[in-house]
Formats: C-alpha cells, structure tokens, sequence
C-alpha cells in the first residue's frame, strides 16, 4: 500500500494523459513479463529436476548422455553443476549461471562443443570428490590440481559434448502460450477490388 501511495506522489505533478501513458507501458511491460516466464518455464528452474535443463534446446545432448549413462540412478544436473557448501552458495551460483546461460543461449552465443567455465570447473571437480571420497587409494590425487577427474574418466556425458552429437534426441515441446484465440481470427477475407481503368474518383 505504501509503494502504490509513493507511486501516486510521484506520478502527481504529471497531466492525466502522462500518467495513463505510464500505466500503460507499465501494464504491457508486466504482462510482456509474465508471458515470457510462461513460455520459458521459469517456475521450473525453482526445482532440481534435470527437465528444467531441456528448457535451453543446447543442452539436449547433455541430457541425452546423461540420462543414457551410470550417473542417471545417483546423481542429477544439480548434483554435479551447483556447490553443496551452503543453500546460499547453491542458490547464487545457479543464478549466476542462469543469467549468463540465458544471455548466450538467447543471442545463439554457444559453441558447437560446450565447456565448463573455470568457476564451474572447480565446483564439478569438488563434487567429483565429495561423491567418489571413498575411491581414492592415493591421497595425493585428491589434493592434485594439474589435472581434472575427466581429464581421464569420460564422466557423465562423455568426451565430446557436442550439440550434434545426439541429433536425434528428445526435446520437450514447448508449452501453450495462452494465445488460442489467434486461432479464430478470420483469415478468409475477400479480396480487395481493382479500380476499373480510366475511372477517376473527383474531389469535391
């Protein structure tokens, strides 16, 4: 109630015509919002669900090789790609990523073989350890830092991951974006009548 009171002293010195103008860009701009976390399942990105990953079409090969491959029964997208030191930690880095995944993926910035960044590589590499601790017969290759888990092992996609390097992968459709009245818009309109030749139309 006090942000709307605060917008009103704002919005006072303004004409009427001004301050419908506001109101109005206001309201297309939020309801531009709304469809656009619609269409992109934003309220999916809230879970853990290695589904939401499928919300970027890149990273369908990703999903492919995991989903085909030992991870899948113990470990999820989350698991590996997100630090586990605290909720607040977990919770920044995904953000973090998010939005610099949304800015490549939206502009079509992505390489044909998708790397980890080198914040990215230190979280995969701690939780590799945090989860395989227990198969380590030498304690020197758990503090070594001249080579990473899949520098050796495939991991959980294999050792290429290219974008075309499961085609033929399952792609999530997309959701209803709420505009099905598009569809009973009349598209048989008759077609507009030429002029007869040497008829002029005069001006009064």
């Amino acid at each position: 109630m006090k942000t709307i009171l605060r917008i009103g002293l704002l919005l006072q010195p303004l004409t009427p015509r001004w301050r419908v103008a506001i109101f109005a860009v206001g309201g297309a701009v939020f309801g531009l919002a709304l469809v656009v976390a619609h269409i992109s399942r934003a309220a999916s990105y809230l879970s853990d669900k290695p589904e939401a990953c499928l919300n970027c079409h890149v990273m369908n090969n990703a999903f492919a090789t995991w989903q085909h491959g030992s991870h899948r029964t113990v470990a999820e997208c989350t698991d590996c790609h997100l630090p586990h030191q605290n909720p607040v930690a977990e919770l920044a880095f995904k953000a973090r990523d998010g939005i610099f995944h949304s800015f490549v993926f939206t502009f079509h910035l992505e390489p044909q073989v998708l790397e980890l960044s080198e914040g990215a590589k230190h979280v995969v590499q701690e939780n590799c350890l945090r989860c395989h601790a227990n198969q380590f017969m030498l304690a020197r290759l758990a503090s070594m830092t001249e080579r990473r888990c899949w520098d050796c092992h495939d991991g959980a996609h294999g050792r290429v991951i290219s974008l075309s390097g499961t085609p033929h992968a399952y792609r999530l459709p997309f959701p209803p974006a709420g505009l099905e009245w598009m569809k009973t818009l009349p598209t048989d309109f008759p077609p507009l009548k030429p002029l007869k030749e040497g008829v002029h139309h005069e001006h009064h």
